[in-house]
């Protein structure tokens, strides 16, 4: 039987708001459940917010970063994940200037104090994990500082001086941010060597009991400066754009290595890294070892400074011979080591 034109009416008009509304209605509950997420990570990260103002607007980054990393977990073929941590909130500019460190890579690197001796093939192992050989502090936490330089090059202090002394201590990047000023430049970024060098020239570096961490910067310390817990002698620089120059010095003790933290390294979970990044040297973490292959893929082992909230409990395993000039995100550039 056919519709009068009243009829008609009514059914378009009752399509047209179902059609118009649903879209709405689904807008709506995904818009309250991105809102619950965000409540309840807020609640586990203990973070707060000034004003409604910058809560609408870490909301939406919040938002964009939560899309991001599961339009990437549903992906296909993934060597690793990304989830929601501590960095959720920030942008990949933000992240990059509060929580790195390494923003200096057009200083050449000084050949004073700085050799390096060729190591050699002849029993190097295919696997080493230097935590298992008890020559690794825990996993520490740069916090709002731009600081990584400092605990990258503390890390390989700390490994080297238990490698040849038999004692672990856990030593101070507060003393190299406030009195590391030669080319270092505290939350501001800095870099290994600058930080080798200054150990060196101060004769010993404090222990982090005795000149304890700020996550600012400061005026130095010369009382507890001059209280060494540990002492360096030289420091050597491997060969750029070498991963295997870096395997042989990695396999001899813990090594400082600078690369780039891209969006993907951000929000890194777990799983070999094999992701998208380039070489602009931005971070620095210190590897404590390597593995031979996970999934046909072999594998560093980093430490980094974000707190054991971030990756596997504070470490993260990237792509080792990526087949890149440089290595995945530019790990073979710049590393080095302190000596004893």
């Amino acid at each position: 039987m056919a519709l009068s034109l009243e009829k008609k009416s009514i059914v378009a008009l009752w399509f047209i708001y179902w059609t118009c509304t649903f879209p709405a209605l689904s807008r709506t509950l995904d818009e309250a459940s991105v809102g619950a997420t965000h409540e309840q990570w807020m609640a586990k990260q203990g973070r707060t917010y000034a004003d409604d103002a910058e809560k609408e607007k870490r909301f939406k980054i919040f938002k964009e970063n939560l899309e991001y990393i599961e339009n990437f977990n549903n992906a296909k073929n993934n060597s690793y994940k990304l989830g929601l941590n501590h960095f959720a909130d920030l942008t990949t500019k933000e992240f990059v200037a509060f929580h790195t460190g390494l923003g200096f890579s057009s200083i050449p690197r000084s050949s004073k104090n700085a050799s390096f001796r060729p190591l050699s093939l002849d029993d190097v192992p295919e696997s080493i994990d230097w935590r298992k050989k008890g020559a690794v502090t825990p996993v520490k936490q740069q916090g709002d500082c731009g600081s990584c330089w400092a605990f990258s090059a503390t890390a390989a202090v700390e490994s080297i001086v238990k490698i040849k002394t038999g004692k672990l201590i856990s030593l101070s990047e507060q003393q190299l941010i406030d009195c590391s000023k030669q080319g270092n430049y505290g939350c501001k970024g800095g870099w290994m060597d600058n930080a080798f060098k200054y150990i060196i020239e101060n004769r010993g570096i404090a222990s982090e009991t005795n000149y304890t961490y700020k996550e600012r910067d400061g005026t130095c310390n010369s009382g507890s400066s001059a209280m060494a817990a540990a002492q360096i002698t030289g420091y050597e620089d491997v060969p750029a754009n070498s991963e295997e120059q870096l395997l042989l010095a990695v396999a001899n003790q813990p090594v400082s290595v600078a690369l780039s933290a891209s969006k993907d390294f951000m929000f890194y979970e777990s799983g070999v890294f094999t992701g998208k990044c380039n070489t602009t040297l931005d971070h620095a973490v210190t590897f404590v070892g390597y593995g031979k292959t996970e999934d046909g893929i072999k594998y560093w082992l980093a430490k980094n400074s974000w707190g054991e909230k971030w990756g596997e409990s504070g470490y993260m395993r990237l792509q080792r011979d990526s087949g890149k000039p440089h290595g995945l995100c530019g790990l073979a550039k710049r590393a080095s080591y302190p000596t004893i």
